[in-house]
């Protein structure tokens, strides 16, 4: 099930309906709970974390893949100076994120809240990179040659790990976002990544211009 703003806003209204959206600039470093997992979920997961393919984007056409990452870019100007390390990094979210079936501006949303796109953010419980993924994760499915600091890695774990979390919860983004976090049943992280999601990570409208001579009917 592909997750997108719509669900997002839709369950978020019934959980936050009696307060109100709280913004800030700063990350909001979380600790996922290490938790049992039973055989198959344990498998699922390390097939999808072990995945060695070549990241791509998925859009009809490569004007539109290009569209998005052209206007993806120019919103993260001044957390990533670096062009080529920006485009690379949008890239691989959206690949990441739609594998998984997991809303890109989502994803950048909760990187935005976690890290503040600092690849090597680290917060006082030991959640690491990009995501702020927990190193237990590491050991419970992955190998140990796997860097957190990696952006891809970190990526791919992190998707994989909310996707697991929004499994759990039966589609439940706001409860999700708690157990990835580590906050489940506290407002203020949902409240932060939809805030993000709603002030700088909106679908960019893509439009195309066709000649005159393409909309005349061909039969």
């Amino acid at each position: 099930m592909r997750l997108n703003h719509h669900h997002f806003k839709h369950i978020l209204a019934l959980s936050l309906a009696a307060g109100g959206v709280i913004f800030s600039s700063a990350s909001f470093a979380g600790a996922q709970a290490q938790e049992a997992l039973s055989a198959s979920v344990r498998a699922v997961m390390q097939r999808s974390v072990s995945d060695q393919a070549a990241p791509k984007l998925a859009f009809a056409t490569q004007q539109e893949a290009q569209f998005w990452l052209s206007e993806m870019s120019q919103r993260l100007v001044k957390q990533m100076p670096d062009e080529a390390s920006r485009l690379e990094f949008l890239s691989t979210v959206h690949y990441e994120a739609t594998r998984a079936g997991l809303d890109p501006y989502l994803v950048l949303s909760l990187i935005e809240v976690e890290s503040g796109f600092n690849k090597y953010a680290v917060s006082r419980a030991g959640a690491r990179g990009y995501m702020q993924v927990m190193p237990f994760w590491v050991k419970t499915i992955g190998t140990r040659e796997h860097n957190l600091f990696h952006m891809r890695i970190n990526l791919r774990y992190g998707c994989t790990i909310l996707r697991h979390y929004v499994d759990m919860e039966k589609g439940n983004l706001y409860r999700a976002l708690g157990r990835y976090n580590g906050s489940l049943g506290q407002p203020e992280y949902p409240n932060l990544v939809k805030a993000a999601w709603h002030k700088r990570w909106t679908q960019p409208v893509y439009r195309t211009e066709r000649p005159a001579s393409s909309m005349l009917s061909t039969r």
